[in-house]
Formats: structure tokens, C-alpha cells, sequence
């Protein structure tokens, strides 16, 4: 992607960038909704990201293009900064890390010129946002002559997801971009948070299935999961629903309204199976694991309740399907993509009959993506 991004750069700005930097997507293995709870999780960091191009200009304004969007977009960086709207809003996660930097004690530039280009298929579930916020952090660290340590890069994206652009997500997605590595899952325990890596059976593949729905009230949903588990952690008498058990859970039932109990219970069950693929992984039983990622995915559909028919009927053929280990939604939910774990017998054909089933019963054709594992952010020689 380098040779567009330079292209998008020179053709807008006329020069050359003084930074590269680029960030994957991610896959969410397992654990679902847990990381705003406090919990575990599992995600894969992938081989495909976002690059980003960037110049220190001495104005105090930023100048955003980007291989996505035909829109040249200008932003003063003074007291007057807000979130953008319209076909302005793509550049908020870029705004939101330039906008929370000093909270980590870093230096900014005054202002920047600023390119994107990706190879992330939109809408898939796989973190672009994420991406593009990790990204963002080192180019403009670096034009600012800072180097902030991994954590720090990942809080930051975190910070600027919450506060700026307004989406209550955890720290999942920032740290499977920021620590991942090839051939490894990144294991977080979200109280730290803490990070670890985990080593990933050379037969593991991953497949994506992207349906390209989305439910048109997805933000209001995602806030009102994030409600329904924080007010089922007060009631339990907990700070974060990690601090809860199945016994406390089902001693205090009656004290919650259905849904917040389901919620809990997923949230709950969830940080159970997480442990169980990490002990399911240092055996090499990627059967265990496979069985685990469908029982996650029939939680999130049954309990949690933010899967859809679409995506419930692609697990539902997957888990019939040979060579294929397990499957699950991946990402936030009310629709977007499956993930499928499958052995290195399971093949673009096998994807195949997966797509036409689909079809037959949706009259749409998901995007097949055959995915490996790959590094973390990291800055490119310019």
C-alpha cells in the first residue's frame, strides 16, 4: 500500500511525507463484550491494516485525505475543535488522539498534513478504527519528536475513541493492534490492563465471512448493552461484572430485570471460556477450541442477544461444515462478519459452498477473506 499512500500524499500536499506509520486489524477470537467489563480477552492482530503518511506544518490546522473518502478535509487545531459530523466525521478518531495526547504527557505538533490508505474491508468487524487511531498515535508522536511506549499508544487510542468520537468501547481492539505479533494471539486481562501473548497451533486459520449488514440502530444497541451490564454489576453489588461468579449471579436473579441477567450471564460465561481456550491452546487441542468459539458465539445470540439471523446462519453451516474447528461473530455484533477457525484443509471451495448456501437463503453474497495472523502497529521508513 505504500506506493498509493505516497501517491495520495504527493498529489494533495505536493512533497513528501516526514512519517509512514501502519497499524493492523484485528480479530476478536474470543470474548466477546468483556473488555469494558473488566474481563479477558483473546484477539488475533491481522495482515491487513491501515497506512498512514504525515507532515508537521507550523499553522495550527490539519489537513486529512484518504483512499476511502473524496474529500479534502481542514480542521482548525485551536480551542474551537469539536467532533465533526457528516462526511467530515471519518477524521474524529485522527482528531481524538491529536485532541488527548497531552493527557498522556505528550507532545503534538502545531498542525499536519495527514493521508490514509487501507486494505481493511469496511464494515467486516475487523477494527478499522482501532487501526487508523494506533497509526494516527505514532505518526504524529513521531513528527512531534516522541516515542511513547506500546501501553501508552494503546490507552491513547482508548481515550480517543471514548471521550472524542463517543463510543463507549474497551480496550480489545487498540490491544490486539498495538501487541499483536505473527503466529501469536494477544491474551488482555482488561483490570490492568495486562498483556500477553499466546502461541497459535501452526494449523489454525482463520476465515472471514462479511455479510455487509448492519442493524441501522447499531450505536444505540452497543450503548445500551454497555448500560445493561453496568447497571447488572451494581446490582450484583460488584464494580465490574469480572468481579462477579455464577453463584452470585443466579443468588441475586431475582433482582434483575431478564435482560441485564442474560447480559451478565454472557459477560460472565464468557471470561470462563476465555480461560478455557487458554488452557485448550498450550494443550494444542484446537477441537476444544473450536467448540468453545461456537458455544461463545450461541451466547452472544441467545444471551447477549447481538447477533443476527444472518450471522446466526452462517455459524449454523460453518458448524456442519468439515475441516472447520469453530465459529463466531467477531466485533461488536448487530451484524457484520463471522469468523470461522479451520484447519489447512479447509479451502476457497469450502468458503465456496458456505457463500452459495448463504445466497440461496439471504440472495446476497457475503466477502470471503482468508486471513493470517501478522505484527502490531509499528512505524515504516518514510
Amino acid at each position: 500500500m505504500k506506493t498509493p499512500l505516497l501517491q495520495k500524499f504527493r498529489t494533495a500536499f505536493g512533497g513528501e511525507p516526514t512519517v509512514i506509520a501502519r497499524a493492523p486489524g484485528r480479530i476478536e477470537f474470543i470474548g466477546n463484550h468483556t473488555d469494558y467489563n473488566g474481563g479477558t480477552v483473546l484477539g488475533a492482530a491481522i495482515d491487513r491494516g491501515i497506512l498512514v503518511a504525515a507532515r508537521a506544518t507550523s499553522e495550527a490546522k490539519a489537513t486529512f485525505v484518504s483512499g476511502h473518502s473524496a474529500t479534502k478535509v481542514e480542521v482548525a487545531l485551536d480551542g474551537s475543535l469539536s467532533k465533526q459530523t457528516g462526511d467530515r466525521a471519518w477524521v474524529n478518531y485522527q482528531l481524538g488522539v491529536w485532541a488527548k495526547m497531552p493527557d498522556f504527557g505528550l507532545k503534538r505538533p502545531v498542525g499536519f498534513q495527514f493521508a490514509d490508505v487501507s486494505d481493511l474491508p469496511p464494515g467486516a468487524g475487523l477494527s478499522s478504527s482501532a487501526a487508523i487511531e494506533l497509526a494516527t498515535g505514532l505518526a504524529l508522536s513521531a513528527l512531534a519528536g516522541e516515542r511513547p511506549n506500546r501501553v501508552t499508544l494503546v490507552k491513547l487510542g482508548k481515550k480517543a475513541e471514548n471521550e472524542f468520537v463517543g463510543v463507549p468501547c474497551g480496550i480489545l481492539d487498540q490491544s490486539v493492534s498495538g501487541f499483536g505479533q505473527r503466529d501469536h494471539l494477544v491474551f488482555i486481562d482488561c483490570r490492568g490492563p495486562e498483556f500477553a501473548t499466546v502461541p497459535l497451533p501452526a494449523d489454525a486459520h482463520f476465515w472471514i465471512f462479511n455479510t455487509h449488514t448492519k442493524h441501522a440502530l447499531v450505536d444505540g444497541l452497543y450503548a445500551a448493552r454497555h448500560r445493561e451490564c453496568m447497571e447488572a454489576a451494581k446490582a450484583l453489588g460488584v464494580k465490574l461484572l469480572v468481579d462477579a461468579t455464577p453463584e452470585l449471579l443466579e443468588a441475586k436473579k431475582a433482582a434483575l430485570p431478564e435482560a441485564n441477567y442474560k447480559r451478565a450471564k454472557h459477560v460472565i460465561e464468557e471470561n470462563g471460556r476465555v480461560a478455557a481456550v487458554r488452557a485448550a491452546l498450550a494443550k494444542g487441542d484446537l477441537a476444544a477450541v473450536g467448540k468453545l468459539l461456537t458455544a461463545s458465539h450461541r451466547s452472544s445470540q441467545n444471551l447477549f442477544e447481538n447477533s443476527t439471523r444472518e450471522l446466526d446462519f452462517l455459524v449454523d453451516q460453518l458448524e456442519t461444515a468439515q475441516h472447520v474447528y469453530g465459529a463466531r461473530l467477531t466485533g461488536g455484533g448487530f451484524g457484520g462478519a463471522v469468523m470461522a477457525m479451520t484447519s489447512g484443509a479447509f479451502a476457497q471451495a469450502d468458503a465456496e459452498k458456505i457463500v452459495a448456501a448463504y445466497a440461496g437463503r439471504f440472495g446476497a453474497k457475503p466477502d470471503i477473506l482468508h486471513l493470517k495472523t501478522g505484527p502490531g502497529a509499528e512505524l515504516v521508513t518514510a
